[in-house]
């Protein structure tokens, strides 16, 4: 998910194909204000959910822009993701092939209003946190509405993002998630993934007894502006990492490369490429297949 942190040129990838569906039980919570959410580390863990969903992967067909000089990985890049102890994964536009909090307003009938006033910030420098209230206040969703979506709505993975985790756990390096959007919306895709709860870096909305919109949990560190990189640092201290490597599309991702963060970016371009971040990643590329094969 990109970040609003100023404007760069991006690029639509077009998807075609037929509709697959996964079927599974997500794992998901829903937060209530008076109960405090800690962040990641010290949390408690959330309750399961045990209503069946189904999840969709679509097809994907791109060409690679010639422009771009980092579509093939130095010897010293292929040897850093071969290794990995860890690689953290975007979810928005990465994992998943939709940007969540727009989805869900769309659903709540304000999904004009949200893609616009998006385009609005994008345009100049907002930061994260702004963004994000300025967006949800433009809806309000209720407990009942989340609900409502999160069953009508499952999500939409990108092609080849399931055996590319499968693949990675098989080679023992641990997987996250680390998105801008929200808990309850990212637990159903964890569950696809195998992916436990406690490795999910993700945002909160907050409601009241009567299941009226409170907010968002601002202790997140995703919830403000440069919380990828915090979170990406916090992981690693936690857990000793040698190698770390994070996956993403956008400016927020590449932020998490930095002294005490990521080792490694991988710029993922397979539904949106934006030219700033893709031009300053350590390697490109346009769909999982050409990290799942270097695993071999």
């Amino acid at each position: 998910m990109e970040g609003l942190v100023g404007s760069s040129q991006i690029v639509k990838i077009p998807i075609h194909g037929r509709r697959n569906h996964l079927h599974f039980v997500p794992t998901f919570s829903l937060q209530f204000a008076r109960s405090s959410y800690k962040s990641h580390f010290g949390m408690k863990k959330q309750p399961n959910s045990c209503s069946p969903i189904v999840a969709s992967v679509q097809p994907l067909e791109t060409s690679t822009p010639s422009r771009f000089k980092n579509t093939q990985p130095s010897k010293e890049v292929l040897e850093l993701w071969k290794n990995a102890n860890a690689v953290c994964f975007d979810v928005d536009s990465t994992v998943c092939l939709d940007e969540g909090i727009d989805e869900l307003a769309e659903f709540c009938g304000a999904g004009k209003a949200v893609a616009e006033w998006t385009a609005r910030a994008m345009s100049g420098s907002v930061p994260f946190e702004d963004a994000l209230a300025a967006r949800l206040a433009l809806f309000n969703p209720s407990l009942s509405q989340l609900q409502d979506f999160l069953e009508k709505k499952p999500p939409s993975l990108s092609p080849g993002i399931d055996e590319l985790v499968r693949k990675l756990k098989a080679n023992n390096t641990d997987v996250y998630l680390i998105s801008g959007g929200f808990r309850q919306m990212i637990n159903p895709v964890a569950s696809i993934l195998g992916i436990p709860p406690e490795n999910i870096f993700a945002n909160q909305l907050l409601f009241g007894e009567s299941g009226e919109f409170l907010g968002f949990d601002k202790n997140e560190p995703t919830s403000r502006s440069g919380g990828k990189a915090t979170a990406v640092q916090q992981i690693r201290k936690a857990h000793c990492y040698k190698t770390l490597i994070m996956i993403g599309d956008g400016a927020t991702d590449l932020e998490a490369r930095q002294p005490g963060g990521a080792d490694l970016f991988i710029c993922y371009a397979g539904v949106q490429l934006r030219a700033a971040v893709a031009a300053n990643a350590d390697w490109l590329v346009f769909g999982f297949r050409d990290l799942i094969s270097s695993l071999d």
